[in-house]
């Protein structure tokens, strides 16, 4: 595939313009989409080889997305890229039909390997120690969150918690792993 154009799809245009820029320094023909509507528009009108799309936006969810663009062009590289990185939505993503998954911060370098990568690293390091009950938590309630698609007072109900409690836990950054 030597067609450049590439669809950043991210609710902070703050963000979105950084990535933009470097994303520009290195060959790609960047469009820069703040919604899930605007990223729709712009991928219908000219179908973009390469995809960088943010799960969690404003009111709205980056896996929506996914169908929709790989429906437009089949051939398209998507990358989902979040600050709320869980195994269920990475798995989500890719049976969605993403290409890869990033976690944030990514580098670059990272993001562009990604989006050229055609299969998965074998020889990827595991993690020296098991995951904090804190990163379980956080996976289970995102693995029972996607299950309840996105409902926030299902989810609750489910797990037996107080919607604020959720609510609270939500919006806070999964608990980062050291290795």
């Amino acid at each position: 595939m030597n067609e450049t154009s590439l669809l950043l799809v991210d609710d902070d245009p703050v963000f979105a313009g950084v990535l933009a820029r470097a994303l520009g320094r290195r060959g790609f023909a960047v469009h820069e989409a703040h919604g899930v509507s605007q990223a729709l528009a712009l991928a219908r009108a000219a179908p973009p080889a390469y995809a960088v799309v943010d799960l969690k936006m404003s009111g709205e969810n980056g896996l929506v997305l996914i169908p929709a663009l790989r429906a437009l062009r089949a051939d398209m590289r998507i990358l989902m890229l979040t600050g709320y990185a869980s195994i269920a939505t990475a798995v989500e993503a890719i049976k969605l039909g993403a290409t890869h998954y990033l976690a944030k911060p990514a580098e670059v370098d990272d993001i562009v390997a990604a989006l050229h990568r055609d299969a998965g690293d074998p020889a990827l390091k595991l993690p020296v120690r098991p995951s904090s009950l804190e990163r379980l938590e956080w996976e289970h309630i995102q693995r029972v969150l996607n299950a309840h698609d996105g409902n926030i007072s299902a989810t609750a109900r489910a797990l037996n918690m107080h919607r604020r409690t959720l609510q609270r836990k939500l919006f806070k950054r999964p608990v980062r792993e050291t290795s």
